[in-house]
């Protein structure tokens, strides 16, 4: 777990993911399209189409499984 503070804040969720998504290695495989990754926006559930402010903070997570 780790925090970043970014420059300047993408318009949603779905252009944060693509913003990390561009840094290639690990970031590319974690949040390019087709991965299933959960996001929450100043702890709350969000959607791929959620806007984003200035000091929101987004954390994300893969999805919970039970059995």
């Amino acid at each position: 777990c780790s925090d970043e503070t970014l420059e300047a804040v993408p318009a949603t969720v779905t252009d944060l993911r693509a913003q990390l998504a561009g840094r290639g290695g690990i970031w590319h495989e974690v949040f390019a399209d087709g991965q299933r990754v959960l996001a929450a926006v100043n702890q709350e559930m969000a959607g791929a189409g959620q806007a984003l402010q200035d000091g929101d903070e987004v954390g994300f997570f893969p999805p919970v499984t039970g059995g």
